[in-house]
């Protein structure tokens, strides 16, 4: 999976709103600076955030950081998590040796929600992680890159 910038400076903005101490909205200026996301490309994504429902006028949560996966938000600024050339992959259709790769790409999908559905922005705005996730992140392997 490749994440991108817009991706990863949404997932950032929300976890700045869920870490907001006080209960007033926080203007894009403090979270772009906060989190080093140039504020034109913050604007758009708020405004993509907020018409998912996920951040309202302000800046704050439209509902509890509990309520909101890192999944919502990707979904809100990129769509579907996981594409075939575009598509969802249950779409793709394979024959002969190729048969296989669509179970293949099902399960990265699978994987994927595996993860981004089960950490909310309160688990990272709040340093912690569920246990799967961090045995997953401890593994070694994990940290190579290839």
């Amino acid at each position: 999976m490749r994440i991108s910038a817009k991706a990863d400076y949404a997932v950032r903005a929300v976890v700045e709103l869920a870490a907001a101490t006080d209960e007033k909205p926080i203007k894009a200026e403090r979270i772009a600076t906060a989190q080093d996301i140039p504020l034109n490309f913050l604007e758009n994504i708020l405004g993509e955030l907020r018409h998912a429902g996920i951040a309202e006028g302000g800046f704050r949560l439209a509902k509890a950081a509990e309520l909101i996966t890192i999944a919502d938000v990707i979904r809100a600024v990129e769509g579907p998590l996981a594409s075939v050339r575009g598509g969802p992959p249950e779409d793709s259709e394979y024959r002969g040796a190729s048969e296989a790769l669509l179970r293949v790409w099902i399960a990265v999908r699978a994987n994927l929600r595996g993860v981004v559905e089960h950490v909310t922005v309160a688990d990272v705005a709040e340093g912690r992680l569920p246990k799967s996730i961090d045995k997953l992140a401890q593994d070694p392997e994990a940290w190579v890159t290839r």
